[in-house]
Protein backbone atom coordinates (compact mmCIF):
# COMPACT_ATOMS: atom_id res chain seq x y z
CA UNK A 1 0.00 0.00 0.00
CA UNK A 2 1.52 3.34 -0.99
CA UNK A 3 2.07 5.94 1.71
CA UNK A 4 1.51 9.66 1.16
CA UNK A 5 4.32 10.42 3.64
CA UNK A 6 6.82 8.01 2.03
CA UNK A 7 10.18 9.35 0.95
CA UNK A 8 10.94 10.07 -2.74
CA UNK A 9 12.43 7.44 -5.04
CA UNK A 10 15.55 8.34 -6.97
CA UNK A 11 16.51 6.70 -10.26
CA UNK A 12 19.98 6.93 -11.81
CA UNK A 13 20.60 5.48 -15.29
CA UNK A 14 24.26 4.59 -15.78
CA UNK A 15 23.76 3.17 -19.28
CA UNK A 16 21.13 2.51 -21.92
CA UNK A 17 19.65 6.00 -22.25
CA UNK A 18 20.73 7.86 -25.37
CA UNK A 19 22.26 4.66 -26.76
CA UNK A 20 21.47 1.07 -27.66
CA UNK A 21 22.96 -1.39 -25.17
CA UNK A 22 25.03 -0.83 -22.02
CA UNK A 23 21.88 -1.05 -19.88
CA UNK A 24 22.34 -0.33 -16.17
CA UNK A 25 19.68 1.28 -13.96
CA UNK A 26 19.97 2.21 -10.28
CA UNK A 27 16.92 2.56 -8.03
CA UNK A 28 17.42 4.32 -4.67
CA UNK A 29 15.05 4.36 -1.73
CA UNK A 30 15.80 5.21 1.90
CA UNK A 31 19.56 5.21 1.23
CA UNK A 32 19.46 1.69 -0.24
CA UNK A 33 20.36 0.96 -3.87
CA UNK A 34 19.04 -1.72 -6.22
CA UNK A 35 20.72 -2.36 -9.58
CA UNK A 36 18.77 -3.60 -12.61
CA UNK A 37 20.83 -5.13 -15.45
CA UNK A 38 24.47 -4.49 -16.28
CA UNK A 39 25.20 -4.91 -19.98
CA UNK A 40 27.75 -4.20 -22.65
CA UNK A 41 27.68 -2.47 -26.00
CA UNK A 42 29.91 -3.22 -28.94
CA UNK A 43 32.67 -1.07 -30.44
CA UNK A 44 32.11 1.39 -33.26
CA UNK A 45 34.46 2.60 -35.99
CA UNK A 46 35.94 5.20 -33.62
CA UNK A 47 37.03 2.56 -31.07
CA UNK A 48 39.48 0.36 -33.04
CA UNK A 49 40.76 -2.74 -31.28
CA UNK A 50 38.23 -2.52 -28.45
CA UNK A 51 36.39 -5.79 -27.79
CA UNK A 52 33.38 -4.24 -26.09
CA UNK A 53 32.31 -1.41 -23.81
CA UNK A 54 30.97 -1.58 -20.24
CA UNK A 55 29.40 1.10 -18.01
CA UNK A 56 31.53 3.31 -15.78
CA UNK A 57 30.57 2.30 -12.23
CA UNK A 58 32.49 4.92 -10.21
CA UNK A 59 29.23 6.05 -8.63
CA UNK A 60 28.49 2.51 -7.49
CA UNK A 61 31.97 2.02 -6.07
CA UNK A 62 31.56 5.23 -4.08
CA UNK A 63 28.30 3.86 -2.65
CA UNK A 64 29.11 0.16 -2.47
CA UNK A 65 27.99 -0.19 1.16
CA UNK A 66 24.48 0.94 0.22
CA UNK A 67 23.95 -1.49 -2.70
CA UNK A 68 21.71 -4.47 -1.94
CA UNK A 69 21.67 -6.60 -5.09
CA UNK A 70 21.68 -6.83 -8.88
CA UNK A 71 18.49 -7.99 -10.60
CA UNK A 72 18.60 -9.17 -14.24
CA UNK A 73 15.67 -8.96 -16.65
CA UNK A 74 17.03 -11.42 -19.27
CA UNK A 75 20.10 -13.07 -20.74
CA UNK A 76 21.16 -10.79 -23.61
CA UNK A 77 24.67 -9.34 -23.66
CA UNK A 78 23.43 -5.76 -23.50
CA UNK A 79 21.77 -6.57 -20.17
CA UNK A 80 24.22 -8.90 -18.41
CA UNK A 81 27.48 -8.94 -20.38
CA UNK A 82 29.26 -6.50 -18.04
CA UNK A 83 28.43 -8.41 -14.84
CA UNK A 84 31.71 -10.40 -14.71
CA UNK A 85 33.65 -7.12 -14.89
CA UNK A 86 31.94 -5.39 -11.97
CA UNK A 87 31.53 -8.32 -9.56
CA UNK A 88 35.21 -8.41 -8.46
CA UNK A 89 34.78 -4.88 -7.05
CA UNK A 90 31.07 -5.15 -6.25
CA UNK A 91 30.44 -8.72 -4.97
CA UNK A 92 26.65 -8.53 -5.06
CA UNK A 93 24.00 -11.25 -5.01
CA UNK A 94 22.49 -11.60 -8.49
CA UNK A 95 18.79 -12.39 -8.99
CA UNK A 96 17.38 -13.79 -12.23
CA UNK A 97 15.34 -16.50 -13.89
CA UNK A 98 16.69 -19.92 -14.81
CA UNK A 99 17.87 -19.27 -18.38
CA UNK A 100 19.24 -15.86 -17.46
CA UNK A 101 21.39 -17.22 -14.64
CA UNK A 102 22.45 -20.22 -16.73
CA UNK A 103 23.88 -17.87 -19.37
CA UNK A 104 25.49 -15.69 -16.70
CA UNK A 105 26.93 -18.76 -14.99
CA UNK A 106 28.87 -19.68 -18.10
CA UNK A 107 30.40 -16.22 -18.22
CA UNK A 108 31.27 -16.27 -14.53
CA UNK A 109 32.92 -19.67 -14.95
CA UNK A 110 35.15 -18.28 -17.72
CA UNK A 111 36.19 -15.42 -15.42
CA UNK A 112 36.77 -17.68 -12.41
CA UNK A 113 33.93 -16.04 -10.46
CA UNK A 114 31.25 -18.74 -10.39
CA UNK A 115 32.06 -20.28 -7.02
CA UNK A 116 32.29 -16.95 -5.20
CA UNK A 117 29.12 -15.39 -6.65
CA UNK A 118 25.72 -15.73 -4.98
CA UNK A 119 23.10 -16.29 -7.67
CA UNK A 120 19.47 -16.38 -6.54
CA UNK A 121 17.26 -18.21 -9.03
CA UNK A 122 13.64 -17.13 -9.24
CA UNK A 123 10.63 -18.42 -11.13
CA UNK A 124 8.44 -16.22 -13.28
CA UNK A 125 5.76 -14.52 -11.13
CA UNK A 126 7.89 -14.95 -7.98
CA UNK A 127 8.07 -12.05 -5.53
CA UNK A 128 11.29 -11.37 -3.62
CA UNK A 129 11.94 -8.77 -0.94
CA UNK A 130 15.29 -7.00 -1.20
CA UNK A 131 15.55 -4.35 1.51
CA UNK A 132 12.76 -1.81 0.91
CA UNK A 133 12.18 -3.13 -2.62
CA UNK A 134 9.58 -5.81 -3.35
CA UNK A 135 10.40 -7.30 -6.77
CA UNK A 136 7.72 -9.12 -8.77
CA UNK A 137 9.03 -10.97 -11.85
CA UNK A 138 6.51 -10.75 -14.71
CA UNK A 139 7.02 -12.94 -17.81
CA UNK A 140 7.33 -11.07 -21.12
CA UNK A 141 8.01 -12.28 -24.64
CA UNK A 142 11.29 -11.24 -26.23
CA UNK A 143 13.84 -12.79 -28.58
CA UNK A 144 15.28 -14.80 -25.69
CA UNK A 145 13.27 -17.06 -23.40
CA UNK A 146 12.71 -16.47 -19.68
CA UNK A 147 12.64 -12.67 -20.02
CA UNK A 148 11.02 -10.60 -17.28
CA UNK A 149 9.53 -7.23 -16.63
CA UNK A 150 9.91 -6.08 -13.03
CA UNK A 151 7.26 -4.61 -10.75
CA UNK A 152 9.36 -2.80 -8.13
CA UNK A 153 7.26 -1.78 -5.14
CA UNK A 154 8.28 0.54 -2.30
CA UNK A 155 6.22 2.38 0.32
CA UNK A 156 5.91 5.24 -2.21
CA UNK A 157 4.36 3.06 -4.90
CA UNK A 158 5.11 0.64 -7.75
CA UNK A 159 7.45 1.16 -10.68
CA UNK A 160 7.14 -1.07 -13.74
CA UNK A 161 10.51 -1.63 -15.42
CA UNK A 162 9.69 -3.46 -18.65
CA UNK A 163 13.13 -4.70 -19.68
CA UNK A 164 13.06 -5.69 -23.37
CA UNK A 165 9.64 -6.97 -24.40
CA UNK A 166 6.96 -7.34 -27.00
CA UNK A 167 3.41 -8.74 -27.06
CA UNK A 168 3.61 -12.00 -28.97
CA UNK A 169 0.29 -13.63 -28.13
CA UNK A 170 1.26 -16.93 -29.80
CA UNK A 171 4.97 -17.35 -29.02
CA UNK A 172 4.93 -21.09 -29.58
CA UNK A 173 6.10 -22.10 -26.12
CA UNK A 174 2.87 -21.08 -24.40
CA UNK A 175 4.53 -18.31 -22.39
CA UNK A 176 3.14 -14.97 -23.58
CA UNK A 177 3.60 -11.62 -21.88
CA UNK A 178 1.53 -11.51 -18.70
CA UNK A 179 -0.97 -8.85 -19.75
CA UNK A 180 -3.33 -9.83 -16.93
CA UNK A 181 -0.85 -9.03 -14.18
CA UNK A 182 0.20 -5.80 -15.91
CA UNK A 183 -3.48 -4.77 -16.10
CA UNK A 184 -3.95 -5.63 -12.43
CA UNK A 185 -1.06 -3.36 -11.48
CA UNK A 186 -2.60 -0.67 -13.66
CA UNK A 187 -5.91 -1.08 -11.85
CA UNK A 188 -4.24 -0.73 -8.43
CA UNK A 189 -2.15 2.25 -9.54
CA UNK A 190 1.38 2.44 -10.96
CA UNK A 191 3.62 5.27 -9.87
CA UNK A 192 5.95 5.15 -12.90
CA UNK A 193 6.55 3.17 -16.06
CA UNK A 194 10.06 2.81 -17.50
CA UNK A 195 9.57 1.22 -20.90
CA UNK A 196 11.74 -0.17 -23.73
CA UNK A 197 11.97 2.36 -26.60
CA UNK A 198 14.05 0.45 -29.15
CA UNK A 199 11.31 -0.05 -31.77
CA UNK A 200 9.20 3.04 -31.11
CA UNK A 201 9.76 4.21 -34.70
CA UNK A 202 8.29 0.95 -36.09
CA UNK A 203 4.57 1.09 -36.84
CA UNK A 204 2.08 -1.65 -36.03
CA UNK A 205 2.14 -4.46 -33.50
CA UNK A 206 4.36 -7.48 -32.93
CA UNK A 207 4.57 -10.05 -35.69
CA UNK A 208 4.43 -13.44 -33.98
CA UNK A 209 7.33 -15.85 -33.94
CA UNK A 210 4.91 -18.27 -35.57
CA UNK A 211 5.04 -16.10 -38.72
CA UNK A 212 8.79 -16.56 -38.92
CA UNK A 213 8.26 -20.30 -38.43
CA UNK A 214 5.77 -20.42 -41.32
CA UNK A 215 8.20 -18.57 -43.59
CA UNK A 216 11.03 -20.92 -42.65
CA UNK A 217 8.73 -23.85 -43.41
CA UNK A 218 8.13 -22.49 -46.93
CA UNK A 219 11.86 -22.00 -47.50
CA UNK A 220 12.65 -25.55 -46.33
CA UNK A 221 10.01 -26.94 -48.66
CA UNK A 222 11.76 -25.33 -51.65
CA UNK A 223 15.35 -26.07 -50.57
CA UNK A 224 17.05 -28.92 -52.47
CA UNK A 225 20.71 -28.97 -51.43
CA UNK A 226 22.37 -28.17 -48.12
CA UNK A 227 20.34 -25.80 -45.95
CA UNK A 228 22.06 -23.39 -43.57
CA UNK A 229 20.00 -21.30 -41.15
CA UNK A 230 21.89 -18.60 -39.29
CA UNK A 231 20.42 -16.84 -36.26
CA UNK A 232 21.31 -15.35 -32.90
CA UNK A 233 22.41 -18.06 -30.48
CA UNK A 234 20.09 -16.65 -27.79
CA UNK A 235 16.93 -16.93 -29.90
CA UNK A 236 15.87 -20.21 -28.31
CA UNK A 237 12.26 -20.16 -29.56
CA UNK A 238 13.46 -19.93 -33.16
CA UNK A 239 16.02 -22.65 -32.56
CA UNK A 240 13.20 -24.90 -31.32
CA UNK A 241 11.12 -24.06 -34.38
CA UNK A 242 14.02 -24.86 -36.73
CA UNK A 243 14.61 -28.20 -35.00
CA UNK A 244 10.94 -29.14 -35.30
CA UNK A 245 10.86 -28.11 -38.96
CA UNK A 246 14.03 -30.10 -39.64
CA UNK A 247 12.28 -33.23 -38.34
CA UNK A 248 9.24 -32.49 -40.52
CA UNK A 249 11.42 -32.08 -43.63
CA UNK A 250 13.60 -35.11 -42.98
CA UNK A 251 16.85 -33.28 -42.23
CA UNK A 252 19.41 -33.96 -39.52
CA UNK A 253 20.87 -30.91 -37.76
CA UNK A 254 24.46 -29.80 -37.17
CA UNK A 255 25.02 -27.02 -34.63
CA UNK A 256 27.79 -24.69 -35.78
CA UNK A 257 29.15 -22.12 -33.34
CA UNK A 258 30.30 -22.43 -29.72
CA UNK A 259 27.70 -20.04 -28.27
CA UNK A 260 24.91 -21.87 -30.10
CA UNK A 261 26.05 -25.27 -28.85
CA UNK A 262 26.28 -23.91 -25.28
CA UNK A 263 22.87 -22.21 -25.34
CA UNK A 264 21.10 -25.22 -26.86
CA UNK A 265 22.60 -27.46 -24.19
CA UNK A 266 21.48 -25.08 -21.42
CA UNK A 267 18.00 -24.73 -22.94
CA UNK A 268 17.64 -28.51 -23.18
CA UNK A 269 18.63 -28.93 -19.55
CA UNK A 270 16.09 -26.31 -18.47
CA UNK A 271 13.28 -27.64 -20.66
CA UNK A 272 13.10 -24.78 -23.18
CA UNK A 273 14.22 -27.01 -26.07
CA UNK A 274 13.11 -30.55 -26.83
CA UNK A 275 14.64 -32.55 -29.69
CA UNK A 276 14.66 -36.24 -30.69
CA UNK A 277 17.86 -37.90 -29.47
CA UNK A 278 19.02 -38.77 -33.01
CA UNK A 279 18.34 -35.35 -34.56
CA UNK A 280 21.61 -33.60 -33.74
CA UNK A 281 24.86 -34.58 -35.45
CA UNK A 282 28.45 -33.64 -34.68
CA UNK A 283 29.98 -31.26 -37.20
CA UNK A 284 32.51 -33.92 -38.15
CA UNK A 285 29.59 -35.96 -39.54
CA UNK A 286 29.00 -33.40 -42.30
CA UNK A 287 30.01 -35.77 -45.09
CA UNK A 288 28.20 -38.80 -43.65
CA UNK A 289 24.81 -37.91 -45.19
CA UNK A 290 23.64 -36.48 -48.52
CA UNK A 291 23.56 -32.67 -48.50
CA UNK A 292 19.79 -32.56 -49.01
CA UNK A 293 19.36 -34.41 -45.70
CA UNK A 294 21.35 -31.89 -43.67
CA UNK A 295 20.53 -28.60 -41.99
CA UNK A 296 23.32 -26.53 -40.46
CA UNK A 297 22.17 -24.22 -37.68
CA UNK A 298 24.85 -21.56 -37.37
CA UNK A 299 25.82 -18.34 -35.64
CA UNK A 300 27.45 -15.46 -37.53
CA UNK A 301 24.44 -13.85 -39.23
CA UNK A 302 25.99 -10.39 -38.77
CA UNK A 303 29.06 -11.32 -40.81
CA UNK A 304 31.38 -11.02 -37.81
CA UNK A 305 35.00 -11.76 -38.77
CA UNK A 306 36.05 -15.29 -37.74
CA UNK A 307 32.45 -16.26 -36.97
CA UNK A 308 31.27 -19.71 -37.99
CA UNK A 309 29.27 -18.52 -40.99
CA UNK A 310 32.02 -16.14 -42.15
CA UNK A 311 34.46 -19.06 -42.26
CA UNK A 312 31.95 -21.11 -44.27
CA UNK A 313 31.45 -18.21 -46.71
CA UNK A 314 35.19 -17.75 -47.22
CA UNK A 315 35.80 -21.49 -47.67
CA UNK A 316 37.92 -21.68 -44.51
CA UNK A 317 35.64 -23.93 -42.45
CA UNK A 318 37.28 -27.35 -42.00
CA UNK A 319 34.13 -29.43 -42.41
CA UNK A 320 31.23 -27.40 -43.83
CA UNK A 321 31.41 -26.38 -47.49
CA UNK A 322 28.87 -24.42 -49.56
CA UNK A 323 28.31 -25.14 -53.22
CA UNK A 324 25.89 -24.32 -56.04
CA UNK A 325 22.30 -25.28 -55.25
CA UNK A 326 22.59 -24.78 -51.50
CA UNK A 327 20.37 -22.39 -49.54
CA UNK A 328 21.51 -20.05 -46.77
CA UNK A 329 18.95 -18.27 -44.58
CA UNK A 330 19.93 -15.30 -42.41
CA UNK A 331 17.07 -15.42 -39.90
CA UNK A 332 17.99 -12.20 -38.13
CA UNK A 333 17.85 -8.46 -38.66
CA UNK A 334 20.50 -6.24 -40.18
CA UNK A 335 21.73 -4.55 -36.99
CA UNK A 336 22.58 -0.89 -37.75
CA UNK A 337 26.32 -0.57 -38.22
CA UNK A 338 26.70 -4.16 -39.46
CA UNK A 339 25.23 -3.65 -42.92
CA UNK A 340 28.53 -3.70 -44.80
CA UNK A 341 29.82 -6.88 -43.15
CA UNK A 342 26.47 -8.61 -43.77
CA UNK A 343 26.47 -7.67 -47.47
CA UNK A 344 30.06 -8.90 -47.75
CA UNK A 345 28.95 -12.21 -46.24
CA UNK A 346 26.02 -12.43 -48.67
CA UNK A 347 28.30 -11.66 -51.63
CA UNK A 348 30.74 -14.42 -50.65
CA UNK A 349 27.97 -16.99 -50.23
CA UNK A 350 26.33 -15.96 -53.50
CA UNK A 351 29.65 -16.24 -55.32
CA UNK A 352 29.84 -19.86 -54.17
CA UNK A 353 26.49 -20.53 -55.82
CA UNK A 354 24.20 -20.47 -52.79
CA UNK A 355 20.81 -18.79 -52.71
CA UNK A 356 20.90 -16.37 -49.78
CA UNK A 357 17.62 -15.38 -48.12
CA UNK A 358 17.60 -12.47 -45.67
CA UNK A 359 15.26 -9.85 -44.20
CA UNK A 360 15.82 -7.45 -47.11
CA UNK A 361 14.69 -10.07 -49.62
CA UNK A 362 12.10 -11.82 -47.43
CA UNK A 363 11.13 -9.65 -44.41
CA UNK A 364 9.06 -12.37 -42.70
CA UNK A 365 12.17 -14.51 -42.24
CA UNK A 366 12.80 -12.62 -38.98
CA UNK A 367 10.61 -10.95 -36.37
CA UNK A 368 11.87 -8.49 -33.79
CA UNK A 369 11.86 -9.09 -30.06
CA UNK A 370 11.20 -5.41 -29.31
CA UNK A 371 7.79 -3.78 -29.08
CA UNK A 372 6.68 -1.57 -32.00
CA UNK A 373 4.40 1.44 -31.51
CA UNK A 374 1.08 -0.37 -31.03
CA UNK A 375 2.66 -2.67 -28.45
CA UNK A 376 4.10 0.32 -26.61
CA UNK A 377 0.63 1.86 -26.62
CA UNK A 378 -0.79 -1.36 -25.20
CA UNK A 379 1.77 -1.32 -22.38
CA UNK A 380 0.80 2.26 -21.53
CA UNK A 381 -2.91 1.39 -21.68
CA UNK A 382 -2.48 -1.62 -19.39
CA UNK A 383 -0.24 0.03 -16.82
CA UNK A 384 -1.75 3.57 -16.82
CA UNK A 385 1.26 5.09 -15.03
CA UNK A 386 1.28 8.40 -13.19
CA UNK A 387 4.79 9.14 -14.48
CA UNK A 388 6.54 7.94 -17.62
CA UNK A 389 10.27 7.67 -18.37
CA UNK A 390 11.36 6.08 -21.69
CA UNK A 391 14.46 3.85 -21.51
CA UNK A 392 16.55 1.61 -23.79
CA UNK A 393 17.13 3.72 -26.87
CA UNK A 394 18.89 6.57 -28.59
CA UNK A 395 17.70 10.11 -27.86
CA UNK A 396 15.40 10.12 -30.89
CA UNK A 397 13.75 6.93 -29.61
CA UNK A 398 13.29 8.37 -26.13
CA UNK A 399 11.66 11.56 -27.40
CA UNK A 400 9.36 9.64 -29.78
CA UNK A 401 8.31 7.37 -26.92
CA UNK A 402 7.70 10.33 -24.62
CA UNK A 403 5.46 11.89 -27.29
CA UNK A 404 3.62 8.58 -27.65
CA UNK A 405 2.93 8.52 -23.90
CA UNK A 406 1.56 12.06 -24.00
CA UNK A 407 -0.68 11.01 -26.87
CA UNK A 408 -1.92 8.16 -24.67
CA UNK A 409 -2.99 10.58 -21.95
CA UNK A 410 0.04 10.95 -19.68
CA UNK A 411 0.32 14.66 -18.80
CA UNK A 412 3.44 16.20 -20.41
CA UNK A 413 4.69 17.43 -17.03
CA UNK A 414 4.57 13.81 -15.79
CA UNK A 415 6.98 12.59 -18.49
CA UNK A 416 10.75 12.94 -18.48
CA UNK A 417 13.44 12.17 -21.05
CA UNK A 418 16.66 11.48 -19.16
CA UNK A 419 20.22 10.65 -20.18
CA UNK A 420 22.92 8.61 -18.51
CA UNK A 421 24.21 9.99 -15.23
CA UNK A 422 21.21 12.18 -14.46
CA UNK A 423 19.61 11.72 -11.05
CA UNK A 424 15.82 11.54 -11.34
CA UNK A 425 13.57 12.03 -8.32
CA UNK A 426 9.89 11.25 -8.14
CA UNK A 427 7.25 11.43 -5.45
CA UNK A 428 3.59 12.36 -5.24
CA UNK A 429 4.46 15.95 -6.10
CA UNK A 430 6.09 15.22 -9.48
CA UNK A 431 9.10 13.89 -11.39
CA UNK A 432 12.27 15.96 -11.84
CA UNK A 433 16.01 15.95 -12.41
CA UNK A 434 17.95 16.78 -9.25
CA UNK A 435 21.59 16.39 -10.19
CA UNK A 436 24.16 14.25 -11.93
CA UNK A 437 26.55 11.47 -10.91
CA UNK A 438 29.81 10.18 -12.37
CA UNK A 439 29.15 8.09 -15.46
CA UNK A 440 30.66 7.14 -18.80
CA UNK A 441 32.10 4.24 -20.75
CA UNK A 442 34.94 1.86 -19.98
CA UNK A 443 36.68 0.03 -22.82
CA UNK A 444 37.58 -3.65 -22.57
CA UNK A 445 40.46 -4.74 -24.80
CA UNK A 446 41.67 -8.29 -24.30
CA UNK A 447 42.39 -8.70 -20.59
CA UNK A 448 42.63 -4.95 -20.05
CA UNK A 449 39.65 -3.19 -18.49
CA UNK A 450 39.79 0.60 -18.55
CA UNK A 451 43.41 0.89 -19.65
CA UNK A 452 42.38 2.05 -23.12
CA UNK A 453 41.29 5.69 -23.00
CA UNK A 454 40.71 8.53 -25.40
CA UNK A 455 44.42 9.16 -25.97
CA UNK A 456 45.06 5.52 -26.86
CA UNK A 457 42.06 5.46 -29.21
CA UNK A 458 43.19 8.67 -30.86
CA UNK A 459 46.63 7.14 -31.46
CA UNK A 460 45.05 3.97 -32.87
CA UNK A 461 42.89 5.97 -35.24
CA UNK A 462 45.90 8.03 -36.29
CA UNK A 463 47.89 4.87 -36.97
CA UNK A 464 45.03 3.25 -38.87
CA UNK A 465 44.51 6.30 -41.06
CA UNK A 466 48.05 7.56 -41.68
CA UNK A 467 50.47 4.75 -40.83
CA UNK A 468 53.74 4.74 -38.91
CA UNK A 469 57.28 5.86 -39.71
CA UNK A 470 60.12 4.71 -37.46
CA UNK A 471 63.49 6.49 -37.81
CA UNK A 472 66.52 4.83 -36.20
CA UNK A 473 69.68 6.80 -35.40
CA UNK A 474 72.91 5.70 -33.71
CA UNK A 475 74.69 8.72 -32.21
CA UNK A 476 77.82 9.36 -30.17
CA UNK A 477 76.75 10.18 -26.62
CA UNK A 478 79.33 12.85 -25.89
CA UNK A 479 79.22 14.79 -29.15
CA UNK A 480 75.81 13.95 -30.64
CA UNK A 481 77.55 12.97 -33.88
CA UNK A 482 75.63 10.50 -36.07
CA UNK A 483 77.46 7.18 -36.20
CA UNK A 484 74.88 5.30 -38.23
CA UNK A 485 71.57 6.12 -39.94
CA UNK A 486 69.07 7.49 -40.28
CA UNK A 487 67.30 4.26 -41.22
CA UNK A 488 63.58 4.49 -41.96
CA UNK A 489 60.98 1.76 -41.49
CA UNK A 490 57.38 2.40 -42.53
CA UNK A 491 54.11 0.63 -41.84
CA UNK A 492 50.96 1.65 -43.71
CA UNK A 493 52.59 4.66 -45.38
CA UNK A 494 54.30 3.47 -48.59
CA UNK A 495 55.38 0.16 -50.11
CA UNK A 496 59.07 0.36 -49.21
CA UNK A 497 60.50 -1.76 -52.01
CA UNK A 498 58.94 0.59 -54.57
CA UNK A 499 59.76 3.84 -52.78
CA UNK A 500 63.49 3.64 -52.01
CA UNK A 501 64.14 7.05 -53.56
CA UNK A 502 61.41 8.63 -51.42
CA UNK A 503 62.79 7.05 -48.25
CA UNK A 504 66.30 8.15 -49.11
CA UNK A 505 65.01 11.71 -49.48
CA UNK A 506 63.25 11.42 -46.12
CA UNK A 507 66.48 10.26 -44.52
CA UNK A 508 68.31 13.20 -46.06
CA UNK A 509 65.67 15.53 -44.61
CA UNK A 510 66.52 14.20 -41.15
CA UNK A 511 70.24 14.75 -41.71
CA UNK A 512 69.62 18.30 -42.97
CA UNK A 513 67.52 19.05 -39.89
CA UNK A 514 70.29 17.92 -37.59
CA UNK A 515 72.72 20.20 -39.42
CA UNK A 516 70.39 23.21 -39.43
CA UNK A 517 69.52 22.78 -35.78
CA UNK A 518 66.50 24.13 -33.89
CA UNK A 519 66.24 27.50 -35.63
CA UNK A 520 66.34 25.91 -39.06
CA UNK A 521 63.35 23.76 -38.09
CA UNK A 522 61.33 26.65 -36.70
CA UNK A 523 61.68 25.86 -33.00
CA UNK A 524 61.46 28.87 -30.69
CA UNK A 525 64.47 29.87 -28.65
CA UNK A 526 62.69 28.93 -25.42
CA UNK A 527 62.15 25.30 -26.44
CA UNK A 528 64.53 22.59 -25.34
CA UNK A 529 65.28 20.69 -28.52
CA UNK A 530 67.07 17.36 -28.89
CA UNK A 531 67.90 15.06 -31.77
CA UNK A 532 64.61 13.23 -31.35
CA UNK A 533 62.61 16.47 -31.70
CA UNK A 534 64.52 17.52 -34.81
CA UNK A 535 64.07 14.14 -36.51
CA UNK A 536 60.37 14.02 -35.64
CA UNK A 537 59.61 17.51 -37.01
CA UNK A 538 61.70 16.95 -40.14
CA UNK A 539 59.83 13.76 -41.07
CA UNK A 540 56.42 15.20 -40.30
CA UNK A 541 57.18 18.16 -42.57
CA UNK A 542 58.65 15.92 -45.30
CA UNK A 543 55.69 13.53 -45.58
CA UNK A 544 53.17 16.34 -45.38
CA UNK A 545 54.86 18.19 -48.26
CA UNK A 546 55.67 15.19 -50.46
CA UNK A 547 52.62 12.96 -49.90
CA UNK A 548 50.04 15.11 -48.13
CA UNK A 549 50.02 12.58 -45.29
CA UNK A 550 50.55 12.83 -41.54
CA UNK A 551 51.95 9.49 -40.37
CA UNK A 552 52.84 8.82 -36.75
CA UNK A 553 56.60 9.39 -36.46
CA UNK A 554 58.56 7.40 -33.88
CA UNK A 555 62.24 8.37 -33.52
CA UNK A 556 64.50 5.74 -31.90
CA UNK A 557 67.78 7.33 -30.81
CA UNK A 558 70.49 4.96 -29.55
CA UNK A 559 73.52 6.49 -27.88
CA UNK A 560 76.99 4.99 -27.69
Amino acid sequence: MKSISAKPIQIVPLGGLGEIGLNLMVYEYEERLLLVDCGVTFPAADTPGVDFVIPDVRYLLENRERILALVLTHGHEDHLGAVPFILPELPLPVYGTAMTLAILGGKLREHGLLEETTMVRVQQRDRVQIGPFSIHFLPVTHSIVDSSALAITTPLGTIIHTGDFNFDHTPGDGRPTDIYQLAEYGQRGVLALLSDSTNVACLGSTVSEQNARATLDEVMTRARGLLIVSLFASNIRRVQNVLELAVAHGRRVILNGRSLVTNVQLAQELGFIAAPPDLLLDVKSFTSLPREQLLVLSTGSQGEPNSSLARIASGEHKEIKVQAGDTVVLSSRFIPGNEQTIWTLINLLSHRGAEVIHEKSLPAIHVSGHAPRDDLKLMLALVRPRYFIPIHGELRHLHLHRDLAVGMGVPPENTLVATNGERIELDHEGVRKVGEVAHGRVFVDGKGVGDVGDIVLRDRLHLSQDGLVVVVLLVEKETGRILEGPKLLTHGVVQEENQQELLASAGQAVQDALVLGPKGMDFSEEEEVGIKDLALRALRRFFKRRLGRRPVVLPLIMEM
